[in-house]
């Protein structure tokens, strides 16, 4: 018992933020004005915070020298350019069409009335977050608003060979630049053209996941907002991304950090790389909403094997066990976000079936 005691004080605060979350939706979901802006509020925090590994991770991770209202100011204002445009041009829709269909109908309608687990998708989220499972929140959020399985197998279609594509493309790319990396990286300081690379590397990486993942924040909202929902959108989700920066991405954070030399910047500007590539490409072929969180996965996945599969010796060995062990944890905790997704999703509908 004295290890469950531990647990609670050690996060006492935690604790008091969730209780206070599951109380406020259990009051508030039956009255729709009030509720979609509660799970937005819950929403636009827990997947920022749960997919800040993805695009701000190696970010943050090699930038931990720098004051973090500089981060916040430069990734918060390219959110604020990104979803704008969206907002301009696309007229009030801030997701770049990833909710509507070509007709201008919604793929993922905004319900009547919310219910409960609609609400509480969020704090599961955030709880999830907190363990340090990096759950697809395309997935999570998503699939409790959808009419049918059909949009959830077409999401999960495009995140499985995205996941594919990135653990291939990524382990090829490292197998044939480790020989440099291993020469030039270690023996030599990094200059500031990388530092500057990196800046413009997750800078776009940032912006084309907002176009990917803004969809599973503004799921809470009317398709099209008003000038002041809006405002409302963007000031909520800056805000966020300021206490995100200010805890150093928290928690999930710990899943870049156990990658090997991630806090270089120059690794950390070569995985953003490739993960923008991929997510560019995936953004480009269809409109489909896609785990993001998966691609990121396996952009990790092939370097973390790729390095450790040319390592020599007894410690060679003992660290291709390790590369191989952290990618099966990574891959079995998105297996259980997709679990815990479908189950949510079949409690909101009782006609979502995936058979």
């Amino acid at each position: 018992m004295y290890p469950v005691f531990e647990l609670i004080k050690s996060e006492k605060t935690f604790l008091t933020i969730l209780v206070v979350c599951l109380t406020t939706a259990g009051v508030f979901y039956q009255q729709k004005a009030v509720a979609m802006w509660l799970g937005f509020a819950f929403a636009a925090y827990s997947a920022v915070a749960n997919d800040s590994i993805q695009t701000l991770g190696t970010f943050i991770g090699s930038n931990g020298h720098r004051k973090w209202w500089v981060l916040w100011l430069f990734i918060g204002g390219l959110f604020l350019a990104t979803v704008s445009f969206s907002f301009f041009y696309f007229d009030g829709d801030v997701t770049y069409q990833r909710l509507m269909n070509a007709d201008g109908t919604s793929k993922y309608p905004l319900p009547e009335s919310f219910s409960y687990l609609q609400l509480a998708a969020p704090i599961i989220l955030l709880v999830l977050t907190r363990m340090r499972i990096p759950v697809s929140t395309t997935f999570l959020l998503l699939s409790s608003f959808s009419a049918s399985s059909s949009g959830i197998t077409a999401v999960l279609n495009k995140s499985v060979s995205g996941y594919i594509m990135a653990l291939v493309l990524s382990f090829v790319i490292w197998i044939a630049i480790n020989g440099l990396v291993k020469k030039h990286f270690r023996s030599r300081e990094a200059s500031r053209a990388w530092t500057i690379g990196q800046w413009i590397t997750s800078g776009t990486l940032w912006s084309v996941w907002i176009m990917q993942d803004a969809a599973n924040i503004a799921v809470y909202l009317p398709r099209r907002l008003s000038g002041y929902e809006f405002i409302g959108f963007a000031v909520v989700i800056f805000l966020g991304l300021g206490l995100i920066f200010k805890l150093r991405g928290d928690k999930i954070q710990g899943i870049v950090n156990e990658k090997t030399r991630m806090e270089d910047v120059r690794v950390a500007t070569m995985v953003d790389f490739t993960f923008a590539i991929l997510l560019i490409y995936k953004l480009f072929i269809s409109t489909v909403p896609m785990s993001t969180t998966w691609v990121f996965l396996g952009v990790l996945g092939g370097r973390e094997i790729a390095v450790n599969l040319l390592r020599n010796g007894k410690k060679g060995k003992k660290h291709k066990r390790k590369a191989l062990k952290i990618v099966a944890k990574d891959l079995m905790f998105a297996l259980i976000g997709l679990a815990i997704s479908m189950l949510l999703a079949m409690a909101v509908n009782p006609n979502f079936s995936l058979f």
